[in-house]
């Protein structure tokens, strides 16, 4: 059975917040921050920048977030931070808001408590790649029982770079609920020392990385509670339907949600008295300061028509700071 949290997440209702950038473990090719997230102390909810608590607040609300997903960096290490955040979701969302945190290190009873009693739900490990196979009778171990004696529930999530028999045993045993793997992916954060390692992309594939996805699901894929999270699948699954989450708590009247979860509406820089000596509906259109926008397809007919002189099609992203797609001339 599928983990809540990645049921969310493949629903598009995770929001993820981003808590800090900093890391000890600095030796991973792999990891995929770029360079405006490394070694930074800023705090971002999914792509916004949070200035106050209240941000995170409005993001999740914007999304309809069902949960939250913390991330870093490595968030233990802001750990006062971390639990301020995870209490503030809880107490405005609700206990049903579940929060899932990714880590690196173990951290310790102490930090588990203190995550559990702020409101985590669940947490996955990442171990250094050095250690798989090697994890038994060590510090990785120890936590992960640890974890659940505190109230939370223990996982691991790992990049795809090898299968490794050892993440099946602690299933098996009992000691974690499940095992996610990632696609091994090459990001502009990445890329340059992916490549130093001697990896390439697979052919046809704007991120994912060649040649380990089949080596892995024949050693791991059979086991119930191993996930593989396909490159593919996080951005046609998770990321857009996240965006139509989006567009749809924000949309207008007029706006048109895309396949791909962005708005699509109408920009003319007619006055209003134009239109309403044309017959628009005032839900069909809204003013700004130097133009007006409007239902694109009812701007296109009266371009096509004459009646207006020109205008442009506007596709652009739910987000905040509504980075904009295309725009598409009307004359």
């Amino acid at each position: 059975m599928i983990s809540k949290g990645c049921e969310q997440c493949a629903m598009g209702g995770k929001m993820v917040l981003f808590v800090y950038g900093y890391c000890d473990q600095r030796d991973c090719f792999y990891c995929p921050l770029g360079e405006n997230r490394k070694n930074v102390t800023d705090v971002y909810a999914n792509e916004r920048l949070v200035e106050e608590d209240e941000d995170i607040i409005q993001e999740a609300k914007r999304m309809d977030a069902l949960g939250t997903s913390i991330t870093g960096g490595e968030p233990q290490e802001a750990l006062d931070k971390t639990c301020r955040y995870l209490r503030l979701l809880k107490e405005e969302f609700g206990e049903d808001h579940h929060t899932h945190l990714y880590t690196g290190i173990p951290g310790g009873r102490e930090n588990m408590r203190r995550l559990s009693e702020a409101g985590l739900d669940e947490i996955r490990f990442h171990p250094p790649l050095e250690l798989w196979g090697d994890m038994h009778g060590t510090e990785w171990e120890d936590i992960l029982y640890i974890a659940r004696e505190e109230g939370l529930t223990p996982a691991f999530e790992i990049p795809g770079i090898r299968a490794e028999e050892e993440f099946l045993e602690f299933l098996d045993e009992g000691a974690a609920d499940f095992c996610n793997i990632n696609e091994f992916e090459m990001s502009d954060g990445n890329y340059r020392r992916m490549q130093e390692e001697g990896y390439e992309l697979q052919e046809g594939h704007m991120s994912a990385v060649d040649g380990s996805k089949e080596a892995i699901l024949d050693v791991m894929g059979d086991h119930e509670r191993v996930y593989f999270c396909t490159s593919v699948f996080k951005d046609a699954a998770q990321h857009r339907n996240r965006l139509k989450r989006m567009a749809r708590n924000i949309r207008r009247e007029f706006d048109e949600i895309t396949d791909d979860g962005t708005l699509v509406y109408g920009k003319t820089w007619e006055p209003e008295a134009r239109l309403q000596e044309l017959g628009v509906p005032e839900e069909f259109y809204t003013v700004k300061s130097d133009h007006v926008e409007l239902a694109w397809w009812l701007l296109e007919e009266m371009v096509e028509e004459g009646d207006v002189e020109k205008g442009e099609i506007v596709e652009q992203y739910p987000t905040v700071d509504g980075t904009v797609v295309e725009r598409t001339p009307l004359a």
